[in-house]
């Protein structure tokens, strides 16, 4: 592994462990168990929240200035950590990376895209309410 590559990973898990302090301006979320890792910023005008009285979804995106494969690791340990089962990875040079996980019978996938100048983290997720 290239000292590049181990520092960006280093520093995506400090992001990360920083996403459970809180802050003056926490990253927003949807859903209180899908974790955002600090230094992303939310997209509100990319990103769609539908509720009802039963089910809610959110396309949620985000951009930072992190690096793909560090950022796939930390979020796959973030939200398995928060109860989510990982189901599958796929990643192709034009798309990215693509995560898809399982917590309760609701769906999440993850997209995440480099960007030429950023990373997008676009996260899909519905809930049934009880």
């Amino acid at each position: 592994m290239s000292t590049q590559h181990t520092v960006a990973v280093l520093l995506f898990l400090a992001l990360t462990a920083g996403c459970t302090t809180t802050s003056s301006r926490p990253t927003r979320s949807e859903f209180e168990d899908i974790p955002v890792a600090n230094g992303l910023t939310y997209l509100p005008n990319k990103s769609t929240i539908i509720e009802s009285p039963t089910v809610k979804a959110a396309r949620l995106v985000y951009r930072g200035r992190v690096e793909v494969d560090s950022l796939s690791v930390g979020m796959r340990t973030a939200l398995e950590a928060n109860g989510w089962r990982h189901i599958s990875s796929t990643s192709t040079a034009d798309h990215g990376i693509t995560q898809l996980y399982e917590k309760a019978g609701n769906p999440l996938e993850v997209r995440l895209i480099d960007g030429w100048w950023f990373t997008y983290v676009e996260l899909t997720a519905s809930r049934t309410r009880q």
